[in-house]
């Protein structure tokens, strides 16, 4: 396990616990990661689902859990192609509910599990990016308005790409909305890490996200044809293809290549004022370790890097009674940014 230099603003370096990788192998992690068995919701912490809209007639799902006691917020965003539901997501959710945080599992927009009550209401337009970082923006301000309690954002794979874009769009004013930001197995370079993810030894992931992204224009198509034409999909064999015939036209960027070097959040990453933890693994088979070699890693004193050299992608899997690694570092993190204070009683 490898530190970067601690953030100074609480006066005092994190130390995470160490880890003890059940596999040392990083395609194997990344998939027993995302089919180990998870917990379910833990009846006393009831999960509400809620829709809040992010502009006329678009709203996202949230999947929100809350102690009797509360020391903060935090908002959870998943990765390509997850929801709420992703394992990752209900894993934390359950470890930070206990540890008395409000947990919010934001679904990005037309994401969500099909078996809520409620679901994201959507329009022509309702489609994510990596870089969207505005639905966000919009909730964790209305958090902040109603609650007044610290907001915290972690997000996972691509939600790490948002959370981090979003903290660094901030800037100095970051500190009067965020309390923190964590990124996991982020691709904070878009590009490097969508032709990692298209290398040959990659074909089972690149297959499994194509399908699924091949899946959701079918399923648009009848609303929206002229955003979501099916003439294009023959020719879509990677993300890249995927992001250069829709992403980029539906969103405005042109091109895949512009829209990879618009919305990675390498470039926002100096203007982070607020703590912000990076974590990943440097044998992830879809984040290529070295894009963590940025320069604000060693010029900006509010990030921290946390690398593993066996976790794979949102893998982290160990040794030992605790199974969810990460689940534990993401407890002890965010109570070392909060303190030891009070608690304040749950607000709605």
């Amino acid at each position: 396990m490898h530190l970067g230099p601690a953030c100074p603003l609480t006066g005092m370096p994190f130390q995470p616990p160490p880890f003890h990788p059940l596999f040392h192998s990083g395609h194997l992690a990344t998939v027993m990661g995302n089919f180990w068995p998870r917990p379910q919701p833990d009846p006393e912490y009831p999960t509400e689902d809620a829709l809040f809209s992010v502009e006329s007639g678009v709203s996202v799902l949230l999947q929100t859990q809350r102690p009797a006691q509360v020391k903060a917020e935090v908002i959870m965003a998943h990765g390509l192609e997850g929801s709420s539901e992703s394992g990752y997501m209900r894993s934390m959710a359950d470890t930070l509910v206990q540890a008395g945080f409000v947990v919010h599992r934001y679904n990005m927009r037309g994401c969500g599990p099909e078996t809520s009550a409620l679901k994201p209401v959507w329009h022509r337009l309702s489609n994510y990016h990596s870089g969207q970082t505005g639905d966000l923006r919009l909730f964790a301000e209305q958090r902040k308005r109603t609650s007044g309690l610290p907001v915290f954002l972690i997000g996972f794979s691509l939600g790490g790409n948002v959370v981090l874009k979003l903290a660094g769009e901030q800037g100095q004013q970051g500190g009067e909305l965020l309390a923190g930001v964590c990124s996991v197995c982020a691709p904070i370079d878009l590009a490097a890490s969508v032709r990692k993810t298209a290398e040959p030894q990659n074909v089972l992931y690149q297959n499994r996200f194509v399908s699924r992204l091949k899946a959701r224009v079918r399923l648009r198509h009848p609303v929206a044809p002229d955003l979501f034409p099916l003439e294009h999909l023959p020719h879509v064999h990677s993300i890249w293809d995927f992001d250069d015939y829709y992403t980029a036209r539906i969103f405005g960027f042109g091109t895949a290549a512009n829209y990879y070097q618009t919305q990675s959040s390498n470039q926002f990453l100096q203007a982070i004022r607020v703590p912000a933890l990076t974590i990943y693994a440097q044998d992830d088979p879809m984040i290529p370790a070295t894009i963590y070699d940025h320069s604000a890693f060693q010029s900006n004193p509010h990030l921290q890097r946390l690398k593993v050299d066996h976790g794979g992608h949102l893998g982290f899997l160990a040794r030992g009674p605790r199974r969810f690694w990460l689940d534990q570092v993401l407890e002890d993190w965010l109570g070392h940014i909060c303190g030891n204070g009070s608690s304040a009683p749950s607000v709605s």
